[in-house]
């Protein structure tokens, strides 16, 4: 049993005491005997002669036990080669996990405070860190036929850029990290993160790799959620529906809408009505897209039911066709169509379905790491310095954190995203800073109708919306026009409020009767005190918004803070 236990090694060492063994007994005898009966000549011969045999036997079981060793017993697990591993440092003094928007804003923020600092990044993806937005909005407008391969896009102000944060070359090896003088980023690609060791401050990758780190930073963001009813629903149903989430996901729906006659989009928020609207310009006369939800409206959750109706109709003339109070009970497969049957009876078919119906966090590392999950709103649980534990912070769509003002909260956003990898990279490198900043969001519906929001932003609160008259400049396209920049929160979000004033001229009277919701100002109230703001295609106007939700006072008529934001002028 101790020959097979550790096979070459403990063999010979348990014949290298037994030899001398031997030999000092023989001494002892010679020494003693005339002493003592037991060392008798016959006895001293007879334990002589065991010893040595004991020994060759030994030796013969530690030739058997190295022969066994070359050939690997079918119990054994296969030892992994080094070489497999060639492109993966064994170390990182800061390791990002996740390749999405929090990580890249966390690497240049750690870079920014520490010049020196070599940062890996792991992600599952096969990409560079890109951003995410375009991939339902600007790049389904493009007119360039290549833009679904080169990611190139317009933006509404007709400046042109790439999905993709930085070039290949702004990137080292990660084969290099532990070599170049003044550190850099770099990005293991295709590969995930599969167990973390806290404890002796390690992970494991899916190849079986092993990363050591000194800090950690987890932005593994999330996984789309699907329909209990197409998971069940089989093999032919889940080939075609899409799960909209990444780059991959992007190129296989473009290049479905240009082969398919029909498209139906399963989900009313934000993702289902900007594709919806993206669809329906695009294949107008091409073929039918259908968008289904189970609310009275587009943003049915988000907006108050006046605004989401508007939304809806203005959805429905982009070529879409709506369908509202639309519960799916179930989905099969019958003569190369698609049919969804709804609960109230109506069926529809269809060529291939998207679903956007939410985002699940990916919290697969908390069981390995001992992290916590928050109950209610998913998500690992940090505290205000986005820690999860003393050397390990997560950022973005993962992040569960407590809002100073609004309470505990998870943000899916692309500027949360930002601020949150921003400030977590700051506080690896030690500056303890808490995370007090109020995200924004904004959807466009094309490049005519789009909306910023920020705070709680909840249908089932009370609202109270102040809207004028819009004007040519009051468009997405107009306001990227005047930033310089597609991605609106790159603009505003270190822009302050620093004197709030308000317009001189008299407000005309709300447009209410013709139900032309042109731009305005949407507040949302919890306990008579705004939590929330939309501003209704009103851009640039963000940190006047924040800072409503930032001093939380009660105010006893709203139209007067609509004021602040100017939305009545020319």
């Amino acid at each position: 049993t101790l020959l097979n236990f550790n096979g070459y090694k403990l063999s010979w060492s348990v014949l290298g005491w037994l030899f001398p063994l031997s030999l000092k007994f023989i001494h002892f005898s010679c020494l003693y005997k005339p002493h003592c009966p037991l060392f008798s000549r016959p006895y001293i011969l007879f334990n002589s002669m065991f010893f040595s045999f004991l020994s060759v036997v030994v030796l013969c079981d530690c030739c058997n036990a190295n022969a066994a060793v070359s050939e690997p017993a079918p119990a054994a697990e296969p030892v992994e080669s080094t070489a497999a591993h060639s492109d993966v440092p064994e170390h990182a003094p800061y390791l990002l996990i996740g390749g999405g928007t929090a990580s890249f804003a966390a690497a240049r923020s750690i870079r920014a405070r520490d010049p020196g600092a070599r940062v890996l990044i792991v992600t599952e993806e096969s990409e560079l860190p890109y951003m995410r937005p375009p991939l339902s909005k600007e790049l389904w407008f493009s007119d360039d036929p290549k833009a679904t391969e080169t990611l190139r896009f317009k933006q509404w102000n007709g400046k042109e850029r790439s999905i993709y944060f930085q070039p290949p070359s702004f990137y080292i090896s990660p084969t290099d990290l532990a070599k170049v003088e003044n550190g850099g980023v770099a990005v293991l690609t295709g590969r995930k993160v599969v167990h973390m060791d806290v404890r002796e401050n390690k992970v494991k990758l899916s190849d079986g790799a092993e990363i050591s780190y000194e800090k950690c930073l987890i932005a593994t963001g999330g996984v789309p959620r699907n329909l209990q009813v197409i998971d069940r629903a089989g093999e032919e149903v889940m080939k075609r529906t899409t799960l909209f989430r990444k780059i991959e996901d992007f190129r296989s729906l473009e290049k479905i809408s240009r082969e398919v006659k029909s498209i139906t989009i399963i989900g009313g928020g934000f993702l289902g009505s900007e594709l919806a609207c993206a669809l329906g310009r695009r294949c107008k006369s091409k073929h039918s897209v259908i968008q289904m939800f189970p609310e009275k409206g587009n943003m049915g959750k988000v907006l108050p039911e006046y605004l989401s109706n508007w939304t809806t109709e203005k959805v429905r003339k982009e070529g879409v066709n709506i369908i509202m109070d639309a519960v799916v009970k179930n989905v099969s497969y019958k003569n190369d169509k698609l049919e969804i049957k709804l609960k109230d009876g109506r069926l529809i078919e269809t060529d291939h379905v998207v679903a956007a119906v939410g985002l699940e966090p990916s919290v697969e590392l908390a069981k390995s790491a001992g992290l916590e999950v928050d109950s209610d709103f998913g998500g690992y649980r940090v505290n205000a310095e986005l820690q999860a534990r003393s050397n390990i912070w997560v950022a973005g769509d993962a992040a569960c954190f407590y809002d100073i003002k609004l309470g505990r909260r998870r943000v899916e956003h692309h500027d949360h995203a930002v601020v949150s990898g921003r400030l977590a990279g700051e506080n690896m490198t030690g500056a303890s800073k808490p995370y007090w900043h109020q995200s924004m969001f904004w959807s466009d519906l094309g490049p005519d109708v789009g909306y910023e929001a920020i705070g709680i932003v909840d249908s089932s609160l009370p609202t109270v919306g102040v809207f004028a008259k819009a004007t040519a400049k009051d468009t997405p396209k107009a306001a990227t026009e005047q930033s310089g920049t597609g991605i609106r929160s790159e603009s505003e979000t270190e822009a302050v409020a620093v004197t709030l004033k308000a317009e001189t001229t008299a407000p005309p009277p709300p447009v209410q009767q013709k139900e032309d919701y042109g731009k305005g100002v949407v507040f949302y109230l919890r306990d008579n005190v705004v939590v929330g703001i939309v501003l209704w295609n009103v851009f640039n106007r963000m940190p006047i918004a924040r800072k409503i939700i930032k001093d939380g006072e009660q105010h006893a008529d709203l139209n007067e803070v609509a004021k602040l934001f100017n939305i009545h002028e020319d």
